[in-house]
Parts: C-alpha cells; sequence; structure tokens
C-alpha cells in the first residue's frame, strides 16, 4: 500500500519539480521566460488529469467527458506545434553559400558591456560572409533601445570593423525597433542610396529566427535569401526554437509590426 502510495505522489511531485524549475527560469536566468511558461503549461496538464481523475467518483459521467475533450485539444495543438517546429528548423538552414548584392544584418540586444551573446552569433555570421562575398553590401540593421548604451548597428559596426570587415561594405540603419521595421528600413535605405530597389534581399539573422524573417520579406515584395547565424549556446537554441513557434502563429493569426 505504501508503495502504491508513492506512485499516486509522482505526479504531484512532477508538477512541484516543475513550477519550481520554472521559477528558476523565470527568475533566476535571463533570456528564458518562454522555458518557464512551457514548464508551466507541462505542470499545468499533469495537474489537469490528476485533479480530474480525483473527481471521476463525483461526476463518473462528465469528468470522462471532458478529459477526452482536453485530450483532442492537446493533441491537435501538439501536432500544430511539432508541423510549425519542421518548417522553423528546415527553413533554419538557409542559403549561406547564396551571393547577393545586399544582406540585412538583424540587430540583437547591447548590453552595457557589449553585445549580447545572440548579436555576437550575428556578428560573426556575418564577418565570415562578408570575406567569403566582397562584393556584398551588408545593411546593418537595428535601432536603440532604452536601455541600450548604443544603436544595435553601431554595436555591429564597430565589431565588425574590428573582426577586419570593409567599412564600404557596411551601412548603418539605425532607426529599426522590429524585423517589419528591420528590412522595410532597409529596403528604403538601399533605395535611397542606389535609386533601386532590389528584387533578392539576403537577411541574416539567428537560425531559428530566419522562417518567420521569410514572412516579412514576402510581405516587402522581396525574393528572400536566409543565412543563417547559429546559435552558440544549446540551452538558447532549444529556447528560441520553441519560442519561435508561438512568434510565427502570432503573426500569422494577429500579423503586426513586432519584432
Amino acid at each position: 500500500m505504501k508503495l502504491f502510495d508513492s506512485f499516486r505522489l509522482l505526479p504531484w511531485t512532477a508538477v512541484a519539480i516543475l513550477a519550481a524549475l520554472a521559477a528558476f527560469l523565470k527568475f533566476g536566468i535571463p533570456g528564458y521566460s518562454f522555458s518557464a511558461l512551457v514548464c508551466c503549461c507541462l505542470a499545468g496538464v499533469i495537474a489537469f488529469y490528476e485533479i480530474t481523475r480525483m473527481l471521476i467518483p463525483l461526476l463518473p459521467h462528465a469528468m470522462p467527458l471532458i478529459r477526452r475533450i482536453f485530450t483532442v485539444c492537446l493533441a491537435l495543438g501538439l501536432t500544430v506545434v511539432a508541423i510549425t517546429e519542421v518548417v522553423i528548423i528546415r527553413a533554419s538552414f538557409g542559403n549561406p553559400d547564396e551571393a547577393v548584392d545586399y544582406v540585412v544584418v538583424l540587430g540583437a540586444k547591447v548590453r552595457e558591456d557589449g553585445p549580447s551573446v545572440s548579436l555576437w552569433d550575428r556578428i560573426y555570421a556575418a564577418a565570415e560572409y562578408l570575406q567569403e562575398h566582397p562584393d556584398t553590401v551588408a545593411v546593418l540593421s537595428g535601432g536603440q533601445g532604452a536601455d541600450e548604451p548604443m544603436t544595435e548597428a553601431q554595436a555591429m559596426y564597430e565589431e565588425l570593423i574590428m573582426l577586419g570587415a570593409d567599412p564600404d561594405q557596411l551601412w548603418l540603419e539605425e532607426a529599426a525597433t522590429s524585423t517589419w521595421e528591420n528590412l522595410h528600413f532597409s529596403l528604403d535605405l538601399i533605395q535611397e542610396k542606389t535609386g533601386t530597389r532590389p528584387e533578392k534581399l539576403g537577411v541574416l539573422s539567428s537560425e531559428y529566427h530566419l522562417f518567420r524573417a521569410s514572412l516579412f520579406a514576402g510581405a516587402c515584395g522581396v525574393e528572400f535569401v536566409g543565412i543563417p547565424a547559429q546559435t552558440s549556446r544549446p540551452a538558447q537554441k532549444i529556447n528560441h526554437f520553441m519560442r519561435e513557434v508561438a512568434g510565427v502563429w502570432h503573426y500569422l493569426l494577429l500579423g503586426g509590426r513586432y519584432a
């Protein structure tokens, strides 16, 4: 009987562990809020099944029906998430060897002590791409947030120069605050400087972000060439690939000019 009771406690132990992990990710590690949300959702699913199981003797007809409906909805939701994740992963490989006349390098967080890890990943990828494609112009796109010491474009420019990039290959777009603005403002800058708007545009961003960036590029009416910057931290890569599913569906359902 004691062993049976111990097994009965396992689901609630899992709920407690997931809740503690969610709190740690949310408040202990900056940038992992979505992973915390996933842990909360898992804890909620386990708690739902346990609570409804205990209520079956009180509501023998309603509870099984509620559990079946919830299970069907959960399965459908997980299927949509899985399919979306596959699409995001496929897009993440991009076309890193394809030459383009212009590549927009999307900015990311600049901290007081310099570029964030995500921005460094993009800077290194941009330096490598420009070295291999000396005729390509890179539009470094990113404005300055309220908590950033400089524009993201300026931070990228300074580090790329230190890495040996040719200044003539670098144009700065320092007003954008979202991916939509990154692409629109960069296209406007190219047209302002050259008198023409390119039909094909390279976009360099973190690999998990390329599919959503391709949606924005399509809305801008340009052919998209994705150039991936590999995320260097495995835990961050997992978190951002999961979060990107929500970002894609937010855009597909609600649209909007957001990051």
